[in-house]
């Protein structure tokens, strides 16, 4: 009989170096961020155990909006993403900008941050105000985000671009059908 496991206890949110970087493999090249803890350290912690878990690899950029932003964080794996959807952040004081090449995590309302981020592809610093905290910044590859495939437009319903629900339900058989241009992170890793 196989014995049943006891519920492991809640592991305490790993603390990320005060200063760490990221470099994301993509289908356009390299991108390489750097994070700062003192920025948004809730964010920052979050974003490094993700990497650290692999969340990102083979994560598609569903939401590339030219001289907006481009976003990632739904994973291929739908329990995976179902998981990690579950957890979600309080939110971190805005102590940065939302310039161009900035590094933040994308919410709908107070408290909501999960898995998803995006690029600043400009300087969107209108977004200050709503509480969206910058994490990092992009350090190399400015020129890989700029060619993010931003083919399809806005999601739903400011344009017709990958619906964030369709691919939190259906998947990415329904990205691969519907918008099988878009760019991938093959892998993201914490680098020295």
């Amino acid at each position: 009989e196989p014995v049943a496991k006891a519920p492991e206890k809640k592991k305490e949110p790993v603390q990320a170096p005060a200063v760490y970087k990221v470099r994301m493999e993509t289908t356009k090249g390299p991108i390489v961020v750097e994070v700062h803890r003192d920025w948004a350290p809730r964010g920052a912690d979050h974003f490094y155990t993700l990497v650290q878990e692999k969340f990102f690899d083979g994560v598609k950029f569903h939401r590339v909006v030219r001289k907006f932003v481009a976003q990632f964080g739904i994973n291929p794996d739908l329990k995976k993403d179902q998981l990690w959807r579950t957890l979600e952040l309080v939110d971190d004081p805005v102590k940065q900008k939302n310039v161009r090449g900035t590094l933040t995590f994308a919410a709908r309302g107070p408290n909501t941050r999960t898995t998803q981020l995006f690029f600043n592809m400009a300087d969107n610093s209108s977004l200050d105000k709503d509480g969206f905290a910058p994490v990092g910044k992009v350090i190399e590859g400015l020129d890989v985000m700029d060619q993010l495939a931003f083919v399809y437009g806005d999601m739903p319903p400011r344009g017709n671009g990958p619906d964030p629900k369709h691919i939190q339900t259906k998947g990415y058989n329904y990205l691969d059908r519907e918008f099988p241009r878009l760019d991938t992170i093959t892998t993201a890793k914490v680098v020295e």
